[in-house]
């Protein structure tokens, strides 16, 4: 299950979305994720697991790995959807039995909340998937550098997730390192109940918090060694530029928007 846990992971590459300036694939994820909610009826769904095909396609990323990802999930997905079956109303009744009561909107509802749900995380893992953390980090602080007129530390704010992305693969391993360690000693986590394996996940705590302190103490002191005093000063060694490509990226993200706008219009008033 950790194994699973594809956040913050970075596959290189040299696609076409790999090269794209990461302010503009910033820009894009966030259109993607309004257009996503935005999206209503079969063609709006349609439309936008058509650019999540595309996208998939065109950053070479393997399908296997964009649905490992949706495991740690997947309770949440299925919660989702037992919610909206059981208790979204409609006209057409499919299923009456007491207090049970199942319909033909709760079901749609059902069905595309869990696909909004599944597109959502493989849009955004598509981002960290195509992206270094350091190109992440200098792609948001470059959109977010005008709020440091009104004294925001947006430079120690995109170190921080810098940081923290860079460090969640090496935490999940480190915690499969322990578990395998207590599973050779004895332990056992996949049997019992739900107290039971809680409880049998305790022992992991204190020496995952242990490493993590101890990480974050070598880093402090290898950062003071460089004299790192913060974002005032600093060069970058990779300059951001925009190219053609990414307006030509831009350009079709507004294009989403506008055609799932459409769409909308189109199965509001049933035309």
């Amino acid at each position: 299950m950790l194994r699973d846990i594809t956040l913050g992971q970075f596959f290189p590459g040299r696609t076409v979305v790999h090269r794209l300036d990461p302010r503009f694939k910033l820009v894009l994820t966030v259109a993607y994720i309004t257009a996503l909610f935005m999206a209503r009826g079969v063609f709006g769904y349609a439309l936008m697991l058509i650019v999540l095909l595309s996208c998939l396609a065109l950053s070479k990323t393997r399908p296997a790995a964009a649905l490992r990802g949706l495991r740690p999930i997947f309770i949440i997905i299925m919660f989702t959807v037992v919610l909206n079956i059981f208790f979204v109303g409609g006209e057409t009744v499919l299923v009456e039995y007491h207090f049970i009561l199942i319909t033909q909107e709760g079901v749609f509802r059902a069905l595309f909340m869990a696909l909004r749900l599944i597109m959502l995380i493989i849009g955004t893992f598509v981002l960290t998937y195509t992206t270094s953390p350091i190109a992440l980090t200098d792609g948001l602080e470059r959109i977010l550098n005008p709020l440091k007129k009104i004294r925001l530390p947006i430079h120690e704010l995109a170190m921080m997730m810098s940081i923290a992305l860079r460090f969640i693969p090496t935490l999940i391993e480190e915690t499969d390192k322990t578990m395998s360690a207590q599973k050779a000693r004895g332990a056992d986590f996949e049997t019992g109940g739900l107290i039971r394996r809680a409880r049998a996940i305790l022992p992991l705590i204190i020496p995952l918090f242990i490493s993590a302190f101890r990480r974050a103490d070598e880093l402090a002191v290898a950062m003071e060694s460089r004299c790192y005093h913060g974002g005032e000063g600093r060069t970058r060694m990779r300059v951001l530029k925009a190219s053609a490509r990414d307006y030509v990226a831009l350009s079709c993200g507004a294009a989403l928007i506008t055609a799932i706008v459409f769409l909308g219009s189109i199965e509001l008033w049933g035309i």
